[in-house]
């Protein structure tokens, strides 16, 4: 005998659920012969409570993968190694077509360059997605934002003629960065130094920010821009707390809180017309079927947590960040593309396993430009690795893949591709977490033929030279992941389309 249960509450649930979500829905499109809730409960009871496997494979498939379907608008741009890989390019090629452009983790230690007819924009707080005059573009939470160079960056995008105020927005969760941040920063990097341990930090703030946001001694926007009693009573004695602790660790350096303090009253002005619930506005672009592209800043490997630690930055550089940093689900995620250099760089200290330092490296660094866009330091250069490529991979689930600069490699006879490690001759399954075993690997490479001409002004994918062809199969093959997209050169128009399944 079947036991009895409320059916109508399980159908009254049913309907509150979806009405809660904002989509219309219900339960008689799982169950056609349901005529009211206390029948559609039933059906919801058997299908989703209980169970019953031939019932849920009948009729579970029109339902809820549907409605999570429905919400999936959102394309994710992440950098695969360590950086500079040139995801800003990426983001500008898919900005024709969005509608959101948001940044989910780091500061202005960023450094994104796009190139559009003669004019060259340098990103490296706000969203690539303002070159689009018709996309909206948050700062999402997760993102440490240092209110002046805010402005500064702002100014200089406008004064090249993008018009942007109404279409810039940040989040009233994001912490703010001072610019006593900035001095402990350095502060810190000098003491490493003289412990030969340096990170080999921007001195951007980026580091002591996400400190007190860990340490929960942080302060955020909405504490700055709120008209509550008192309010900046509060943001001042948190300011002076910050300052306080900083000296009694480092002793007195050289900051004028009392400035900053009188500038901040006029950045809570300046700042209120751009500060949005950024969750909300996330949710209410979703479920307007908003088309999203969430721009990720530095990479994989510098990751707080999957990077080199702790030659990393101080946040989720990876698809976790993504997440955490805008407060959407991960069902919203429809496609993440990785971003790949051709060959591997990387900027400031940490190890590098396939790190060149001869000519090659040399040659590398001279003919892509390797500089940095924030810093202006050299980068480090070296051949292309899969090991990494793998490791990130697995960690971001990339759908599709970028290779960038690949016309960088257009003289070399020969081009070399890492594709294990051996520790202690024995083959390692993955990325070593441990940097003294890093430091001994045995980089195993796989030597390719070059294609030795100039590929800039190639139109089509097809029309590549078959050595480069093969390369950019080789790394398809190993990562199990389709090229989308081979950039050949630094104009916008220097990307082709590669066709994908």
């Amino acid at each position: 005998m079947e036991q009895s249960h409320d059916y109508k509450s399980y159908g009254q649930q049913w309907k509150d659920d979806f009405k809660w979500s904002g989509i219309k829905y219900n339960c008689s499109n799982v169950f056609p012969s349901a005529a009211d809730w206390k029948d559609q409960g039933k059906a919801v009871y058997h299908i989703f409570i209980k169970g019953p496997v031939h019932i849920a494979s009948k009729h579970r498939s029109s339902s809820r993968v549907n409605i999570n379907n429905s919400l999936k608008m959102a394309d994710v741009v992440l950098g695969s190694q360590w950086g500079d890989e040139g995801k800003g390019k990426l983001v500008d090629l898919l900005c024709d077509d969005i509608e959101v452009c948001a940044r989910c983790q780091g500061g202005n230690n960023a450094g994104h360059t796009i190139v559009i007819g003669k004019t060259k924009y340098d990103f490296h707080m706000l969203p690539s997605g303002l070159i689009n005059k018709k996309c909206l573009n948050l700062v999402g939470s997760g993102v440490v934002v240092h209110l002046p160079s805010f402005f500064d960056e702002l100014k200089k995008i406008e004064d090249q003629g993008l018009e942007c105020r109404d279409r810039l927005f940040l989040s009233s969760r994001a912490h703010l960065v001072f610019d006593f941040h900035q001095r402990v920063d350095k502060l810190r990097e000098a003491e490493l130094s003289g412990n030969k341990k340096s990170i080999g930090t921007t001195g951007k703030g980026i580091g002591p920010t996400y400190s007190t946001k860990a340490s929960r001694s942080g302060i955020r926007v909405h504490h700055l821009v709120s008209d509550e009693e008192g309010a900046w009573e509060e943001f001042e004695t948190k300011l002076r707390r910050l300052y306080n602790t900083r000296v009694k660790r480092y002793g007195e350096f050289e900051y004028d809180i009392e400035g900053e303090l009188n500038r901040y009253k006029v950045l809570k002005e300046q700042i209120k017309p751009f500060v949005v619930d950024s969750v909300e506005f996330m949710h209410d672009a979703l479920l307007k079927k908003k088309k999203i592209l969430v721009e990720g800043a530095n990479a994989l490997m510098l990751d707080l947590d999957f990077g080199t630690y702790p030659y990393v930055t101080s946040s989720n550089t990876g698809i976790g960040g993504v997440l955490t940093g805008l407060g959407i689900p991960a069902t919203a995620i429809r496609n993440v593309y990785g971003v790949v250099k051709a060959y591997t760089t990387r900027v400031g200290e940490g190890p590098f396993p396939t790190e060149q330092l001869n000519e090659v490296g040399e040659k590398l660094q001279d003919i892509g430009r390797e500089f940095g866009v924030t810093t202006g330091r050299k980068r480090r250069c070296g051949w292309l690795d899969l090991v990494v490529l793998k490791y990130s991979t697995w960690i971001n689930g990339y759908t599709s893949l970028n290779i960038t600069k690949l016309d960088v490699l257009d003289s070399f006879k020969e081009l070399k591709v890492a594709t294990a490690y051996k520790y202690k001759g024995e083959v390692l399954k993955s990325f070593p977490e441990c940097l003294k075993v890093l430091g001994k690997v045995e980089v195993v490479y796989e030597t390719l033929p070059g294609w030795e001409e100039d590929i800039t002004q190639v139109k089509s994918y097809k029309d590549l030279p078959e050595n480069a062809k093969k390369y950019l199969k080789f790394i398809e093959d190993y990562l199990n992941v389709p090229i989308q997209w081979v950039g050949t050169g630094p104009a916008r128009e220097s990307m082709l389309d590669k066709p994908v399944n």
